[in-house]
């Protein structure tokens, strides 16, 4: 299967899964279900659970087991956008083409629509099939230490604090290791475990999604100064305006680029203990470094 027809497959079983997970929109009360519904289905390319059930089937697994975590650290991803797009956060009006959460329903339900996304995240999490190493316990501790205070919530702070600041490439690493690499690890990792993988795999897969986030954060900094708003789906320009340090900002855009093939580079040789059965996860790191192109 090609990898485009793959991404959009799987991307469909995670949509159709979720639309079974998430209350219905006509499900009193009805506001906040609207508002849950629009900012999960804004498009999107599905990246974390497509990378949650490619881990899966890395470490011969089946899908139907991955489901759950997949739709899981998608919602906390989409939580984490609708928050990040507040007026007190990044102020943006627009996400995946089109006006963000608090445009459509107002900043105080789009606060609670967050938080609702996150905590139906774990709801949909405890449905997720035990394994002989792992269970309930296990998926639920990976996925909240990946969204507290020392990983997501923490790379938020992190970056609000550094707006108008001149920071370094240590601290501005420090900022995607715990916003952007942490969860992608996680969805790896969640969807490692539901194939009962082993802790060499789980291993080799928290390398392969660290060094994986950190080059989809600076290629994400590359396409900010190089993509039109158009093409992102998002405001254009928004990190330069809001004087946010970003890695062109630190090391420029020639350096930026041999930044993010250094780092899939390493995210690929992390993957060899998989052997072949990793195919498909090194062809999405081709194709993530690629779309900068």
């Amino acid at each position: 299967m090609y990898l485009k027809t793959y991404l959009a497959a799987r991307a469909a079983k995670v949509d159709a899964a979720m639309d079974q997970f998430l209350p219905k929109a006509k499900e009193r009360p009805t506001t906040i279900h609207e508002a849950m519904r629009y900012a999960v289905f804004a498009g999107g390319k599905r990246l974390r659970p497509v990378l949650c059930l490619a881990a899966a089937e890395a470490c011969g697994g089946k899908i139907s087991k991955a489901l759950a975590p997949a739709c899981a650290v998608e919602l906390m991803h989409t939580y984490s956008l609708v928050h990040d797009d507040l007026p007190a956060m990044d102020d943006d009006d627009l996400r995946r083409g089109r006006p963000t959460c608090h445009k459509v329903y107002g900043e105080g339900m789009a606060v609670l629509c967050g938080d609702a996304l996150l905590t139906e995240a774990f709801i949909v999490l405890t449905q997720t099939p035990a394994t002989k190493r792992y269970g309930a316990r296990e998926y639920v501790a990976e996925l909240a230490g990946c969204g507290g205070s020392k990983q997501l919530i923490g790379g938020q702070v992190m970056d609000l604090e550094g707006e108008s600041k001149k920071l370094g490439k240590r601290e501005l690493v420090r900022i995607h290791e715990a916003k952007t690499a942490a969860l992608l690890t996680t969805s790896l990792r969640l969807g490692a475990m539901t194939a009962n993988a082993s802790p060499a795999k789980l291993k080799a897969l928290t390398s392969f999604g660290y060094n994986l986030g950190l080059a989809f954060q600076v290629i994400d900094d590359i396409l900010d100064v190089t993509q039109s708003t158009e093409v992102l789906g998002k405001t254009a320009g928004k990190d330069q305006a809001v004087e946010k340090t970003t890695y062109p900002s630190v090391i420029g855009l020639s350096a930026s680029r041999k930044e993010a093939a250094k780092l899939t580079k390493a995210a690929m040789e992390a993957l060899k203990p998989l052997g072949n059965k990793a195919s498909r996860l090194q062809e999405i790191a081709t194709h993530m470094l690629e779309r900068e192109y």
